[in-house]
């Protein structure tokens, strides 16, 4: 028996600030807690990461009385090239799913690609997912500006 191929979401944005600093923002807490998994309706009520390799985070978003967890475990931190993580949105869950993110200096700014991989069976929400990763990537931008 063969397992499916996962289903693969990739963005691309390009910034105007150097790649140190777009790659920084994703492990600094402060910056990172503006725009990870945050809503305009909710409330971020936990912010946390361990920025190295085995390391976690955690953002809880508080929705409607409900906390919403977005969790995982950083796999590879290569400064400022590469960063890749597993995600979920529930901390027990066997679920994962693994991001990465890849920035590529161009001039002084840069390029980054983030590739998300998704189990099949969660193939009725890759819009959603997709729009929700173009969300924070241009949250990201008003962040560091």
């Amino acid at each position: 028996m063969t397992a499916k191929a996962p289903i693969v979401i990739r963005i691309a944005r390009r910034y105007d600030f150097p790649a140190e600093r777009v790659f920084d923002a994703w492990l600094d807490v402060e910056k990172a807690r503006k725009v990870l998994f945050a809503t305009s309706r909710g409330q971020m009520v936990r912010a946390e990461i361990d920025p190295r390799v085995g390391g976690a985070f955690n953002f809880t978003d508080r929705r409607d009385g409900v906390d919403v967890e977005h969790v995982g475990t950083y796999l590879e931190i290569d400064r400022p090239l590469r960063l890749a993580f597993t995600f979920h949105t529930e901390r027990d869950s066997t679920d994962l799913s693994r991001v990465t993110i890849e920035i590529a200096p161009r001039g002084t700014g840069c390029e980054l690609t983030l590739t998300h991989e998704i189990d099949p069976k969660w193939a009725e929400y890759k819009d959603r997912t997709e729009a929700g990763w173009s969300t924070i990537l241009n949250g990201f931008a008003a962040v560091l500006a």
